[in-house]
C-alpha cells in the first residue's frame, strides 16, 4: 500500500487521534480536522494511502502550527505536546480524493501557492514504525503484513 510522511504536528492535525464518534463528526463538520495535504507538486493519484509521521520535527515547526490554529473565529485547538508526538511510522489512513490547483483554495488548511491534496475518510491507526520516503512510497513487507493483522483482528 502507499504511503505519504508528513512532518508532525501537521500528521497529527490530519489524524487527530484524540477524536472519535460523535466528537469525531463534529470536528469534521467544523474543518477543525485538516483536510488538505500542501505540496509543490501535483499528484494524479487518487485512492487510499497511509499517512506517515515523519521522524523529523523542529521545535520550530511545532511552535509555528500553534500559531494559526484555525479556523479564524473557530475552536482552538491543542497540540500534544512536542515529546508525545509519535514520530517515524503509519499513524493513520486517509483517501485523497483531489488534487486541487493551487489557486482554487476551498479549504483554511491549504496554503497559498500549494498544491492540495484533498483528504476524506481519515482514520487513526495504531503506531508502526516505518522509515520514511520522499513523494508517496510503498510500505515495506514487514509493515504490510503488521497493517493486515491489525485489519483481521478489527483494529483498522
Amino acid at each position: 500500500m502507499k504511503a505519504l510522511s508528513i512532518r508532525n504536528p501537521w500528521a497529527w492535525l490530519i489524524v487527530r487521534p484524540d477524536l472519535s464518534g460523535s466528537a469525531r463528526a463534529a470536528a469534521i463538520a467544523a474543518g477543525v480536522l485538516k483536510d488538505i495535504e500542501n505540496r509543490s507538486w501535483p499528484t494524479k493519484f487518487r485512492g487510499r494511502v497511509l499517512i506517515h509521521a515523519s521522524k523529523g520535527m523542529t521545535r520550530a515547526e511545532y511552535d509555528a502550527a500553534q500559531d494559526p490554529l484555525w479556523p479564524v473565529g473557530g475552536p482552538t485547538i491543542e497540540l500534544p505536546p512536542f515529546d508525545q508526538l509519535q514520530r517515524g511510522g503509519i499513524i493513520g489512513v486517509a483517501t485523497i480524493d483531489e488534487c486541487i490547483d493551487p489557486i482554487d483554495r476551498t479549504s483554511h488548511w491549504h496554503m497559498d501557492g500549494a498544491f492540495g491534496f484533498h483528504l476524506t475518510d481519515v482514520k487513526p491507526l495504531p503506531f508502526v514504525a516505518c522509515k520514511g520516503a520522499l513523494n508517496f512510497f510503498n510500505v515495506p513487507p514487514d509493515v504490510a503484513v503488521q497493517l493486515r493483522q491489525m485489519h483481521e483482528l478489527g483494529a483498522i
